[in-house]
């Protein structure tokens, strides 16, 4: 069992920064990607930026070159940093582990809110 524990939400004005952090505890040996995904209101749940356990990364067309997915040494956390920061990235934001047999978990979210 794996559990993750997220940090960093809050609320900014368009155009500024934040930076999400997760970390893992637990049974932690076997992890392979971790993720961040967002629910805004009214919206399904979106993969945010994704990254294995060898530093590949993926992201969402609507964050590409805003935001950077980055994994702690000991792979047991990882990081969203979020420039230039939109209204539209307002949402619920959720840390998301896998572990190399396909067993996922969930942090409990943390609220992002963008706003003038």
């Amino acid at each position: 069992q794996v559990q993750l524990v997220e940090s960093g939400g809050g609320l900014v004005q368009p155009g500024e920064s934040l930076r999400l952090s997760c970390a893992a505890s637990g049974v932690i040996f076997s992890l392979n990607t971790m993720a961040w995904y967002r629910r805004a209101p009214g919206n399904q749940r979106e993969l945010v930026a994704a990254i294995t356990r060898y530093g590949i990364t993926n992201y969402a067309d609507s964050v590409k070159g805003r935001f950077t997915i980055s994994r702690g040494n000991a792979k047991n956390t990882v990081s969203l940093q979020m420039n230039s920061l939109k209204s539209e990235d307002t949402a619920v934001y959720y840390c998301n582990a896998a572990d190399v047999y396909g067993r996922e978990s969930w942090g409990q979210g943390t609220q992002v809110t963008v706003s003038s």
